[in-house]
């Protein structure tokens, strides 16, 4: 199923992190049509640090950004989640290497030419056949770009894996996507 909404995010303040540091409250905003009203549904908090740009969303912390800024740099993004223990709701984040792609190379985004932007692609992966649905598969896969002067520009992220259906001789079960399955891609549309 798709569902298409329109998303704001706000700098609501500059505050200070649980380590002391200078950061910046951000509150995402969500609505269905032009014609609705915005509604406040979720509250981020980034960091700039000395090497790079912490994200903190639903109290997992992304290392979105780091220095240098140049082509084919590569970092562990997710390395301060909690991918390894048994109760960890997303052993999938674990081990991505970002990398840095198309820096300062122009970008169409929607209907955006941006001057000067980034690509991150954070994950590209695939175990088993997503084509065959007799078979166990994981897809993985994240990507953003951001724009000089705006920040984050685009986001493709699509998580899913399927549970295929026991064999014969077990009673039939149909072949299922486990909960937690799902993607998401935003788009600027405007900016200030």
């Amino acid at each position: 199923m798709i569902h298409s909404y329109q998303v704001k995010y706000e700098t609501d303040a500059q505050i200070t992190d649980n380590l002391g540091r200078p950061a910046y409250r951000i509150i995402r905003y969500i609505r269905n049509t032009p014609a609705d009203p915005w509604l406040s549904d979720n509250t981020f908090m980034t960091v700039n640090t000395t090497n790079g740009l912490e994200f903190i969303e639903n109290n997992l912390k992304f290392i979105k950004l780091t220095l240098p800024v140049r082509d084919n740099h590569s970092w562990k993004g997710n390395n301060y989640i909690d991918t390894w223990s048994p109760t960890s709701e997303v052993p999938y984040l674990a081990d991505w290497d970002y990398t840095y792609d198309s820096v300062a190379v122009q970008q169409q985004v929607g209907n955006f030419t941006l001057d000067s932007c980034l690509v991150v692609n954070q994950c590209d992966q695939v175990d088993g056949n997503p084509l065959d649905p007799a078979f166990y598969s994981q897809v993985n896969y994240s990507q953003e770009k951001y724009a000089k002067g705006i920040g984050m520009v685009y986001r493709k992220f699509f998580h899913s894996t399927w549970q295929s259906p026991p064999p014969p001789p077990a009673p039939f079960t149909p072949g299922y996507f486990e909960t937690g399955s799902y993607g998401v891609t935003l788009t600027m549309t405007d900016h200030n």
